[in-house]
């Protein structure tokens, strides 16, 4: 086997990996509300999370082809490597924070990884269309998130202002079904595009494909199958972060948060623009318990939560660079 196609295999095991590790990582985004208020036991909200998922890796590749365009690695084996580094970085985060029970962004992960490898690979990295596609939406969406989450959580208080507190319950607990369902949607359609990102584009980098070729069939159904099979797994330390350490959750607020959240998402695929499903729902789910009090919001724990943010593009980075430059000694890349 040649050492070429050897690292195109290795890249396509780690994208698999991280798909995976990605539904594992980020179910949590999609059931945790719905779990804390008592809509959907876990098991099935796992379920619903588990087949929506799956459903929504195949309903698009555009926001795949921007993460795709973040880099331009030169000739095979040397670009090949940089995605073998970018991968591993991406993958070691998401790993460090799920042992945390820390909800962190995975396209914010691999999107260090990818730069970090990059840089020290001596490749090209596009900094302008990083900035206006990736890094605008890290502060629009948590932003965004939150305060549209206050504003839709004020006008369900008081359009129901005059409904008892049960029946109105009872509303938002069956509503949430439809809530986590398209959260759970949303976050197939947005991630599974980013695993299958980095196989095309080492497929490109070792010649096997063209940057405009449509995305293989093989590569988003091996994407959305190991992102069910993740999700499938469930992240119940991230799960219980989301659901219980930042505020507590009744069925209205479990909507506005999911509603929000989901939102975000398919605004970013209008866009082409890859969002965190983290940041979208973990800003909502602030932002609809501030409307109770603001002592309602356990800022500490929102404090925690943000400072993993801003150091997920680099400790990736740093992670993608090291083993970039560990493969450099050991490959004759």
């Amino acid at each position: 086997m040649s050492l070429t196609l050897g690292l195109v295999l290795a890249v396509t095991l780690l994208a698999t990996c991280f798909a995976a590790s990605n539904g594992f990582h980020d179910a949590s985004n999609a059931v945790a509300t719905s779990i804390a208020t008592r809509a959907l036991t876990p098991r099935i909200a796992l379920v619903l999370a588990t087949v929506m998922n799956f459903a929504g890796a195949f309903l698009g590749t555009e926001v795949g082809r921007t993460v795709q365009e973040t880099i331009t690695p030169a000739r095979a084996d040397h670009g090949l490597a940089i995605l073998v580094a970018a991968l591993v970085g991406a993958l070691a985060w998401n790993v460090i924070t799920w042992w945390w029970g820390c909800p962190s962004s995975s396209t914010y992960a691999l999107v260090g990884g990818l730069v970090g490898a990059a840089v020290v690979g001596d490749a090209d990295v596009a900094w302008s269309h990083l900035g206006l596609v990736v890094l605008v939406p890290l502060v629009l969406v948590p932003v965004g998130g939150f305060v549209l989450a206050v504003l839709m959580m004020t006008a369900v208080q008081w359009s129901f202002r005059r409904q008892p507190v049960g029946r109105m319950h009872r509303g938002f607990t069956a509503a949430q079904t439809v809530s986590a369902a398209a959260m759970a949607l949303g976050h197939g359609l947005q991630d599974a595009q980013k695993s299958m990102a980095v196989v095309v584009l080492a497929l490109v980098t070792a010649g096997y494909a063209d940057a405009d070729d449509a995305v293989p069939w093989w590569v988003i159904l091996g994407a959305a199958t190991a992102m069910a099979a993740g999700t499938w797994a469930g992240g119940w330390r991230i799960i219980r972060t989301l659901g219980e350490r930042i505020t507590d959750l009744d069925p209205p607020r479990g909507f506005t948060a999911e509603s929000i959240g989901s939102a975000a998402l398919y605004a970013g695929v209008l866009f082409d623009a890859p969002v965190s499903s983290t940041h979208a729902i973990t800003s909502a789910v602030a932002g609809a318990g501030a409307t109770r009090r603001l002592s309602a919001v356990r800022w500490g724990a929102v404090r925690s939560i943000l400072g993993v943010w801003l150091v997920t593009l680099p400790a990736a980075a740093a992670v993608a660079a090291g083993c970039y430059g560990l493969l450099v000694l050991l490959l004759p890349v």
